[in-house]
């Protein structure tokens, strides 16, 4: 064989490949893949993280640690022509546990890679170049939620498996977890946290982001999946299947977390602002039609309260009062904190929406928990199916169908 003929062969060969290839589709990641890694880990041990960050990390203060900031041009995806971008939150101080973050087009899955480069360190006198993939905290999501000129922040992912969202003229309030156990009852509550995400390249005139995550705990295995659709009203659509390594005594799903420090019902003796609150109340609507209102709290020692029901309609944590004049903090803007409406989509079933409150001395901690429960799980190893809807509500948000009080 001629080397002219030989280099012919290799060429022709490499165009019939190349052909094959493209007209193969490529293999799409989903949730199933999701589920499937979460299946696979419910049948082991849990294995809790090892590696931990650097010591100059940990040891980070509070506004050391707020000073490392994401230089907004590296974002993921500002040079596409796509309507979102993803910034991340670099680990130090209070979020010591490192998540990894993939990104998901057509050609395949591709792991985000911790950079130096793209974060700005301020003050601190650190040494990055030392770290490696240090992996990261979480992550934001930009979008043109309140002007075309810009991409504000539409929704955070940080932490444990607490996630928010904001629809437009909206400042960050409550949050919503992944999973919440034994926040009552048990020997202490355990916090689930996403371990890993896999977040879906949109497409040029894309209206939605899609967001997978993997979630552990010593009792939990689950995969999960976010749609989120920003606008006035800010619409999240959730999809999770979660597997239990072990028996738990509350098994929380679609959880809310906020904060009440004070407010009409309960007034400050010396705070010169008269409420100051993420949400004032929760609000239930049964399968039966009726709705409930129970004022938030600040209470003396912790408080549970459940609603039982045989089906459930929706349930939120909300903040009802919209007015300036009834918390006069122009900084922190209380009237304009979300409320979050959860909708089953699909029957859940009979069981109760539970509301846990704690003391706080201040608007610091969150001491505000709601969240569903079933009144039936499947035994230990098997998948529980379900999926729910949040609206990230504003000044127009759910409301009986009569009057309210």
């Amino acid at each position: 064989m001629t080397a002219l003929f030989s280099d012919r062969l290799r060429a022709a060969l490499a165009g019939l490949f190349l052909a094959a290839f493209l007209a193969t589709p490529a293999t799409a990641f989903d949730f199933d893949d999701v589920a499937a890694r979460a299946a696979e880990q419910a049948k082991k041990p849990y294995r809790p993280l090892t590696r931990k960050p650097p010591p100059e990390l940990a040891a980070l203060t509070y506004d050391q640690h707020r000073d490392i900031r994401f230089r907004p041009e590296h974002a993921l995806w500002r040079k596409d022509d796509v309507p979102f971008e993803l910034m991340f939150f670099h680990l130090g101080k209070f979020q010591l546990e490192p998540v990894l973050i993939n990104e998901v087009t057509p050609q395949g899955v591709r792991h985000i890679r911790y950079r130096s480069a793209d974060f700005d360190y301020g003050r601190n006198k650190l040494s990055p170049e030392k770290w490696g993939d240090l992996g990261f905290a979480g992550f934001r999501v930009h979008y043109p939620l309140n002007t075309d000129e810009y991409k504000d922040e539409l929704a955070v992912f940080l932490g444990a498996s607490y996630f928010r969202a904001l629809g437009a003229g909206q400042r960050y309030g409550l949050s919503a977890r992944g999973l919440a156990i034994d926040t009552v009852g048990g020997d202490g509550e355990e916090f689930p946290r996403f371990s890993e995400f896999w977040v879906v390249k949109p497409a040029a005139n894309a209206q939605s982001l899609r967001v997978y995550a993997l979630l552990e705990s010593p009792r939990a295995s689950g995969a999960y999946q976010f749609d989120i659709h920003p606008g006035e009203e800010t619409v999240m659509n959730v999809r999770a299947r979660v597997y239990l390594r072990d028996e738990v005594a509350t098994f929380g799903m679609a959880p809310l977390t906020s904060m009440y420090f004070f407010g009409e019902n309960q007034p400050h003796r010396v705070d010169f602002r008269p409420e100051v609150h993420d949400s004032d109340g929760l609000m239930v609507a049964t399968g039966e039609g009726e709705w409930i209102w129970r004022p938030l709290l600040n209470p003396k020692a912790p408080l549970t309260t459940s609603f039982s029901m045989r089906e459930l309609k929706g349930f939120g944590l909300m903040q009802r009062d919209r007015r300036f004049s009834s918390y006069e903090d122009p900084e922190a803007s209380y009237e304009l904190r979300p409320s979050a409406w959860v909708e089953p989509v699909g029957s859940w079933g009979a069981g109760r929406v539970e509301l846990f409150q704690l003391s706080t001395p201040d608007e610091t901690n969150d001491n505000i928990v709601a969240y569903w429960v079933p009144e039936n799980l499947p035994p230990i190893g098997e998948p529980l199916d379900y999926a729910y809807r949040i609206r990230w509500q504003g000044k127009v948000q759910q409301r009986p169908p009569g009057a309210w009080v």
